[in-house]
């Protein structure tokens, strides 16, 4: 990627693509450029044929401990309306390769929220996972209020949004929120690897699959299972299907290109 950033490091993998947070000095708190740089990047990323899913990690420290309350303490309600602080995040709804936030540390406020938009989330053991908003006098306006009440249910995240009290990685493991917890020494490694892993699909099956497991967050069974089935068939216009079916009869390791 030609594309200098100031706030994100992005790393090319054989068929998958690391993009690290890189705010160090501050917990990668996530300010207005941190995430119009994400969000830049991730489009890129996703219209790169060679590129099949994402990684979204920080450091061992931090994932991301927060939005930038410097930048947002001395706000007025109108100003932040009509600018729309969040416009950007709602960019992340329109990005088709899976993507992986791989944790460890805070992931708190604004790091929480970034992690539930990312498809699965890798936790290491020392991963906390919260929404402290209510302890400045305010609320999650990132979307933490419903992906958090989706993903854990809804006294529980009552209890997490009305006290900001964060959660340990196993409990957020117990609770559905992540898919695993491992070792510090491992977490991006087997973030990597589960990347790895999907980008070995066929990528348009693995664009439609993901597209239906999220229409079911917002449509009925009914309504999600006709969804389903249109992106099923819909597959078997492409190539890859074909490709698929005839290695599996011969025994071999499907080829995909995409198609």
């Amino acid at each position: 990627m030609a594309e200098k950033f100031q706030h994100i490091l992005v790393e090319a993998r054989a068929g998958y693509a690391v993009v690290r947070l890189n705010r160090p000095k501050v917990l990668n708190a996530l300010n207005g450029a941190l995430i119009g740089e994400l969000v830049t990047a991730l489009e890129a990323l996703d219209a790169d044929s060679t590129c099949r899913c994402a990684v979204i990690t920080g450091n061992e420290r931090a994932f991301a401990a927060g939005a930038d309350i410097g930048e947002m303490a001395e706000a007025e309600a109108i100003p932040f309306l009509l600018n729309d602080r969040f416009a950007q995040w709602d960019r992340f709804r329109n990005i088709h390769m899976p993507l992986i936030a791989a944790v460890s540390g805070f992931a708190l406020g604004g790091g929480c929220e970034l992690a539930m938009n990312c498809d699965l989330i890798i936790a290491s053991e020392t991963a906390q996972f919260g929404q402290p908003e209510i302890n400045l006098g305010i609320m999650p306006g990132a979307g933490g209020t419903q992906r958090l009440t989706h993903a854990v249910g809804k006294v529980r995240a009552m209890e997490m949004i009305l006290t900001g009290a964060p959660i340990t990685a196993q409990e957020a493991l117990r609770a559905g929120l992540i898919n695993r917890v491992v070792p510090v020494e491992l977490y991006l490694r087997e973030a990597e690897a589960l990347a790895a892993r999907i980008a070995a699909q066929a990528p348009v099956a693995v664009r439609l699959a993901k597209e239906a497991v999220l229409k079911a967050l917002d449509a009925s069974i009914a309504d999600g299972v006709d969804f389903e089935r249109k992106n099923f068939f819909l597959l078997f216009a492409g190539a890859d299907q074909k490709e698929g079916m005839r290695a599996f009869l011969d025994k071999r390791q499907p080829h995909f290109e995409g198609r």
